[in-house]
């Protein structure tokens, strides 16, 4: 993909220290990681950035639109080593980063995320007629396909409606994506298998999950612990797809220790 500076990825930066680099999932927006910045700025340089087609990259559209080709993009916009931390499919585009340019990656954090999504050869994870069901609402109306996978997403959390209120309250600040980028970016969580490469991974990587996700299922974790050996892994009991805005407080302390003891030593 040939660029000029002029169309390079915009990324947002606050603080200073060691690079957080911060990508967020289907549907939303960088602005789902404004609670948790204030906390982390102080201490470390904290980078957003919005998936191509997505927020403040609504101009931005790599050509295919392809885990390679946004992974490239975004380590090309951020241009310096980093920790990339990554939430269900911005889990899959960090770890594509780690993969492809691992000289780039100071370590690797995937939240609610999971190498292949769709539940396929014995792999579980989200039934294919579901996500079937997801292209054919997006042809018919947009914003109801956004507001209930936001439902699916909270699902199972003891503070359901509050979880789904802060989450729109937050990405609803930025113009919505068009329908063929939420097209194309939900074909990445279709059609993406990274489980073969993921073993090649050594750098310092952290999966965080919730107990209650229903759309990363529980065994998936161990069948990464298996694959990644070397990584760490923390399931936060009582959340679901995004511990980060139900537990906020404790997803910042399990984060922050596991910076200490890996990325700041």
């Amino acid at each position: 993909m040939t660029e000029s500076m002029a169309d390079r990825l915009k990324i947002a930066s606050y603080g200073q220290g060691i690079p957080l680099v911060f990508i967020h999932g289907w549907g939303l927006n960088s602005a789902v990681w404004q609670p948790c910045l204030a906390a982390l700025q102080e201490s470390f340089q904290v980078i957003t950035v919005d998936l191509p087609g997505f927020a403040s990259n609504k101009a931005y559209q790599p050509e295919p639109y392809s885990l390679v080709a946004i992974a490239d993009a975004i380590a090309h916009a951020v241009d310096k080593p980093a920790v990339y931390i990554g939430w269900s499919l911005g889990g899959l585009v960090a770890s594509q980063i780690t993969i492809m340019q691992p000289e780039k990656v100071l370590g690797l954090v995937t939240i609610a995320s999971s190498p292949q999504f769709v539940e396929r050869d014995n792999w579980p994870g989200i039934k294919e007629n579901v996500l079937a069901l997801f292209h054919q609402q997006l042809a018919e109306d947009t914003a109801k396909t956004i507001s209930n996978f936001l439902k699916i997403q909270a699902m199972g959390s003891p503070n359901v409606r509050h979880d789904i209120k802060k989450i729109r309250d937050l990405v609803m600040q930025y113009e919505q994506p068009e329908r063929q980028v939420l097209d194309d970016s939900l074909r990445l969580l279709e059609t993406s298998n990274l489980t073969a490469q993921l073993q090649n991974i050594s750098t310092p990587f952290l999966r965080l999950y919730g107990k209650l996700d229903g759309l990363v299922p529980k065994r998936v974790i161990t069948l990464i612990d298996a694959l990644v050996p070397n990584s760490q892994s923390h399931i936060f009991e009582q959340a679901s797809h995004a511990p980060f805005i139900s537990h906020q407080e404790e997803f910042l302390a399990i984060l922050n220790k596991w910076l200490d003891e890996y990325i700041n030593s």
